[in-house]
């Protein structure tokens, strides 16, 4: 049998409950499943950024790099003060995301991002972020269409995104319109240098980017661990993170 690639995920802060539980890193079944589902081995990498040491151990042992969804990016990770419409966000996954993937750069690692992802690649990578969509660009669409205990559901089709033709993420997806989840109200406002804007949504809101080099270097805005089982393109994009780890 092949060795299957490892791939490193970190994971999000738990905060403590005092009398209830101790504080926990977790993480969404539903990503681990996708890349479990492609024959990836998932590493879930505890936030130790005070432990280079460990960290540099996990890293060393990784094949490719997944980065999820998750709170909001400190703002301070690029230069402007938090404001009161930027959410809850975690300064250790912050520092232990950032630290993965300049090693994933560095090393030339597949490297797939979905949603915050997103954001803290393009962070890490030296760009901004808008810390809200609806107050900052006015005339944005709806991109926050969270699951409510009404509104469950983390597949419904929110708006179609255009996907630019010859790109990495266009070959995968095969199609130059995809209809997509939305649950993000922050987004790429100065995209980094050494990253290109691959997909928007109509209203010009960056949905994709990836590397302009020969890595595989995919990021997409929206949710397709969850949209696999009704795309074949959103499940290709998985296959073919799994086959450059691989």
């Amino acid at each position: 049998m092949p060795r299957r690639p490892v791939i490193g995920i970190a994971t999000q802060t738990l905060p403590a409950v005092p009398g209830e539980r101790q504080a926990c890193w977790l993480m969404g079944h539903s990503y681990v499943e996708e890349l479990r589902k492609v024959g990836g081995v998932p590493w879930l990498i505890p936030l130790v950024p005070h432990d280079p040491d460990t960290l540099a151990a996990i890293f060393d042992r990784l094949d490719a790099v997944f980065i999820t969804g998750g709170v909001d990016v400190d703002p301070a990770r690029y230069g402007e003060p938090k404001t009161p419409l930027c959410g809850t966000t975690d300064a250790d996954r912050d520092a232990v995301e950032i630290a993965l993937l300049k090693h994933a750069l560095d090393r030339g690692l597949p490297v797939l991002a979905v949603c915050r992802g997103l954001q803290i690649l393009n962070v890490a990578c030296g760009g901004t972020l808008y810390q809200d969509v609806a107050a900052q660009v006015p005339a944005a669409l709806k991109h926050d269409y969270f699951p409510t205990p009404a509104q469950p559901s983390r597949k419904y089709l929110a708006h179609d995104v255009a996907v630019k033709p010859g790109s990495r993420l266009g070959r995968i997806l095969g199609e130059a319109v995809v209809p997509v989840n939305s649950m993000h109200h922050q987004a790429v406002k100065d995209l980094a240098p050494s990253l290109a804007a691959t997909a928007h949504a109509p209203d010009g809101i960056v949905e994709a980017v990836e590397g302009t080099g020969d890595q595989f270097l995919v990021a997409v805005q929206w949710h397709p661990e969850e949209l696999t089982d009704t795309s074949p393109g959103m499940a290709r994009l998985f296959t073919a993170f799994a086959a450059a780890a691989a």
